[in-house]
């Protein structure tokens, strides 16, 4: 009985064979870069977000002690 395919059935799958082995390692350089790249827009997130509930935070510990509305309020 003749297989269906054209006998390709040894070959199934995407992709080359052998996975990680046959991959080539990033330079140093491209890894620091990229990791560098990607702390820095976390960090850029972090400080958007982060800013305004800090100063919030450091105004409510400082003496004398203001209450919410007070540190909200533009006067």
């Amino acid at each position: 009985m003749a297989t269906r395919g054209g006998g390709q059935a040894a070959s199934k799958g995407k992709g080359k064979k052998g996975g990680k082995a046959e991959r080539k390692r990033k330079p140093a350089g491209k890894c620091v870069k990229e990791w560098t790249t990607w702390a820095m827009k976390k960090a850029k997130v972090a400080a958007h977000w982060g800013f305004i509930p800090l100063i919030i935070v450091v105004g409510m510990n400082s003496e004398p002690k203001p209450q919410l509305f007070q540190l909200l309020s533009p006067v």
